[in-house]
């Protein structure tokens, strides 16, 4: 049985407690956070009966504590994962794992060094819309990708307890970093990993309900890839809508529009196939599959198995949101 702490008990933590209480190998020892009667209330929100640990050290120093998901907002993300790293914990981290090249750079060789396992919570990849799209890849449904757009449309404003922390730039990052981050996992995720130049533009509405961002809430990025393929990302943070995340892959043999497929397979088709699924048509978090990867990154341990989502992997995509983001400021292409 695997003892798991939690540090940071917002919003995104309620899902992690949910996971590792269901999951039949682990369970919650304790919650870390500076204010104890907001870490009580997560705990008694998500059933889970624990201890509470005022300061993070306390909760590494645990022999019987083996994971720790980190949920704090983004700036801590490092400081916090090299600490339990050095420790010997494995490692639950939310995106993004960290801000800048420098903070990447650093957390990874402490990852290597250590061989701590982690995992990322990029876990749209196990939405069942995911897996169905991989599968059609996977059957040669519309041959070979050489266009895709994943977007992320979600207006975060004063209405979101994350606001207030959101619209700083030096806790946020950016748009990609802070949402975005996802529509641009799911693209490399299903097209190619291998991106070679990226191009940025930003832009800020400016609206008064989100007038105190302090960089770019809207971003778009074209990516190239190395095998010739071409891609586009969009993430605004600013948008007066409902929550979406649109995908469009097109390929040699059809295309993939969200949950409509159009094969050059299906002999006979006239018009657009629909294929009944779960979309990534949320932002709440408690849509979000957490179980199925949490489940999976304790097997991984559990076996002694990496997993696809391991630092090296996450380290990559972060790569190329750092480079949208210096596209973005300088008006330049970036290679990466």
């Amino acid at each position: 049985m695997f003892g798991v702490g939690i540090v940071g008990p917002g919003w995104a933590a309620g899902e992690h407690l949910k996971a590792f209480a269901n999951n039949p190998h682990t369970t919650v020892k304790a919650v870390c956070g500076r204010d104890e009667t907001r870490a009580r209330r997560k705990m008694a929100e998500s059933n889970v009966d624990c201890d509470y640990a005022a300061q993070f050290s306390d909760l590494v120093a645990r022999d019987d504590i083996h994971i720790i998901s980190i949920c704090t907002p983004h700036n801590q993300h490092v400081e916090l994962a090299v600490e339990a790293a050095r420790a010997g914990k494995h490692l639950v981290l939310e995106k993004p794992i960290a801000l800048h090249p420098e903070e990447l750079r650093q957390l990874r060789d402490v990852i290597n060094e250590t061989g701590v396992k982690t995992i990322t919570c990029f876990e749209l990849r196990w939405n069942p819309y995911y897996k169905m799209v991989r599968n059609l890849l996977q059957t040669d449904a519309i041959g070979s990708v050489f266009y895709a757009e994943v977007d992320y449309f979600h207006g975060i404003g004063p209405w979101y307890g994350q606001y207030l922390w959101n619209v700083k730039k030096e806790i946020a990052g950016s748009s990609l970093l802070t949402a975005g981050c996802h529509a641009l996992d799911a693209l490399v995720s299903l097209v190619d990993s291998s991106v070679t130049e990226v191009t940025a533009y930003s832009a800020f509405g400016k609206a008064d309900v989100f007038a105190e961002y302090e960089y770019d809430p809207t971003l778009v990025a074209l990516l190239k890839f190395a095998n010739g393929a071409i891609g586009k990302v969009a993430s605004c943070v600013e948008c007066r809508m409902p929550y979406t995340f649109p995908v469009f892959l097109t390929g040699t043999k059809g295309s993939i529009r969200d949950n409509r497929l159009w094969s050059h397979q299906l002999e006979g088709q006239t018009d657009w196939a629909t294929i009944p699924t779960i979309m990534p048509d949320s932002g709440d978090v408690t849509h979000h599959p957490y179980q199925e990867e949490f489940d999976y990154f304790v097997d991984c341990i559990r076996n002694k198995q990496d997993n696809i989502l391991n630092i090296e992997e996450s380290a990559t995509i972060h790569e190329i949101i750092f480079a949208a983001d210096e596209s973005a400021a300088s008006g330049q292409p970036v290679k990466l």
